[in-house]
This record gives C-alpha cells, sequence and structure tokens, in this order.
C-alpha cells in the first residue's frame, strides 16, 4: 500500500487543477502542465484536492497508484516554484554563451558545440562558465541539464568539463616521475 498517495493532495491557493476523461490539467502562475493518467488509477477533484484510487488491485495498480501521486505533487511545484539546475564549466578555454535561443559552448574541441534549447525551457549564462537552466517541467529541466552534462563530462585528473553544481569529482592520481 502507497503511503503516498493514500493522502488527498491539497492545491494550494493559486493552482488549479481540471479532469476530462483521464487527462489532469494543473495551472498555475508559472504555466501549465498535463498528466495523463493511467487506466488503473481513478482521479477525482474534491474540495480543492485531487485524490487518487486504484481501479484495480493488480501489481501495475499499486505501482502507478503512488508514482501518479508524486507526479502530480512535483506539477504542482512546478507551475507555482519552477525547477532549476546550475552547470559549472571547468577548463581552460571552456566557456558558454547565449545566441540568440541557442547556447553554444567551447568544449576544447576543434568547434563551437550548438545547443538548441528546447521549448519550455528557459537557459541563462551569467558568467561564462556558469549555465543555468529554468523551467516548470522536472522532467524536462533534468533532460537538459543531463544533456549538457553528457556533452563534455569532468574527466578524474584535472576535473575538465561540465559538471553539476555541488557535485563532486572523484580525482585520480597523476604519473609518478
Amino acid at each position: 500500500m502507497s503511503r503516498i498517495a493514500k493522502h488527498p493532495i491539497k492545491l494550494p491557493a493559486g493552482v488549479e487543477a481540471k479532469l476530462s476523461g483521464k487527462k489532469l490539467t494543473v495551472k498555475g502562475k508559472k504555466g501549465e502542465l498535463h498528466l495523463d493518467v493511467d487506466s488503473e488509477i481513478n482521479a477525482e477533484i474534491k474540495d480543492g484536492a485531487v485524490i487518487f484510487k486504484k481501479a484495480s488491485e493488480s501489481r501495475h495498480a499499486r505501482n502507478m497508484w503512488g508514482t501518479t501521486s508524486s507526479l502530480l505533487r512535483g506539477m504542482i511545484k512546478g507551475v507555482t516554484d519552477g525547477y532549476s539546475k546550475r552547470l559549472i564549466i571547468e577548463g581552460v578555454g571552456f566557456r558558454a554563451a547565449l545566441a540568440g535561443k541557442d547556447l553554444v559552448l567551447q568544449l576544447g574541441f576543434s568547434h563551437e558545440v550548438k545547443f538548441k534549447v528546447p521549448q519550455g525551457i528557459e537557459v541563462k549564462v551569467p558568467k561564462q562558465t556558469e549555465i543555468e537552466i529554468y523551467g516548470i517541467d522536472k522532467q524536462k529541466v533534468g533532460q537538459v541539464a543531463a544533456e549538457l552534462y553528457l556533452m563534455k563530462r569532468p574527466e578524474p585528473y584535472k576535473g575538465k568539463g561540465i559538471n553539476y553544481e555541488g557535485r563532486r569529482i572523484l580525482r585520480k592520481e597523476g604519473k609518478k616521475k
């Protein structure tokens, strides 16, 4: 039994939820997000709260019950506060800049790398060595950050590359003379 999903999810002030069939829409001050509710889950909106119930006692229904509840909580946080990630660029000559809607990165390759920022995501470059990613969809923000991270992962000897803020790089010892 899911301890997360058995409690109704209260909608904070300024957040509005609509249910049409199996499509749940959450609207807030930052924007609007949609969730397709699984066929094994019944959803209802009552007294300013969203309630999820299992349609059957199958294993899939039990799994999706808590997952759907967590997804809705994430959507509510997204439309009220939004999500953000910060990436730090380490290395001589490594830098980032915005060119219109595209992010242009110099990462030690023979050419510049252009990254097209997806719709619904906002990218800022406060310094040449910092990238800030904002959005209301937690999955999209995390996906953009992961794609940028994978362009030049930090190497273990000098730590050069793109890294998440606060993540520690395990360093290796260099060759001994």
